[in-house]
């Protein structure tokens, strides 16, 4: 079926709107995917923040030109899905290596993370990293610990005070 010209700009620009101009982006092949498992895997990504769409390789290349997805360029062969993100390239890692798991049918291509290529060996590496909202949790505890320590001391201090001043009343009152 050939596409019109209106229908080819229109995915042109949804394709710059999205996918070229994301920071975090992964490359699929998908052939043998039903299209329940393809819903499964779009509710899986949009859960994690991102978006997945089919492309059409021609138009993809054409709208990736002078970006930082253009060293993909070569991925593009095939039925490819790209799956992409503006915030969290680990929470979508995990969510497209998990359902790659389950359809072993699903192959990365390639992927790029804060505008910087991947291989498709090293997105499973990505995917064991903690979330961003881990690290966030992990940071704030380290920050929260040496004030609750502090907070610790000036209350056993005052503990220890409180002690001497019963010892000393209870001694007097002797």
């Amino acid at each position: 079926m050939a596409l019109t010209r209106q229908t080819k700009e229109a995915l042109l620009a949804t394709y710059g709107d999205g996918l070229a101009s994301s920071p975090h982006a992964f490359l699929l092949g998908f052939e043998g995917v039903t299209v329940a498992q393809a819903e499964d895997l779009r509710d899986r990504i949009r859960t994690n923040g991102g978006h997945y769409m089919v492309v059409k390789n021609r138009l993809a290349l054409r709208a990736i030109e002078g970006t930082a997805m253009q060293p993909l360029a070569e991925h593009f062969t095939g039925a490819t899905g790209v799956a992409f993100s503006h915030d969290d390239p680990v929470g979508l890692a995990k969510a497209l290596s998990g359902f790659a798991k389950e359809n072993p049918s699903v192959v990365f291509k390639a992927g790029l993370v804060d505008g910087q290529t991947v291989a498709a060996a090293d997105i499973s590496t990505i995917a064991a990293m903690p979330s961003r909202e881990e690290l966030i949790t992990k940071l704030v505890f380290l920050l929260q610990s040496p004030v609750t320590r502090f907070v610790r001391g000036l209350n056993a201090i005052t503990q220890q005070f409180v002690t001497v001043l019963d010892q000393v009343g209870t001694t007097k009152t002797e």
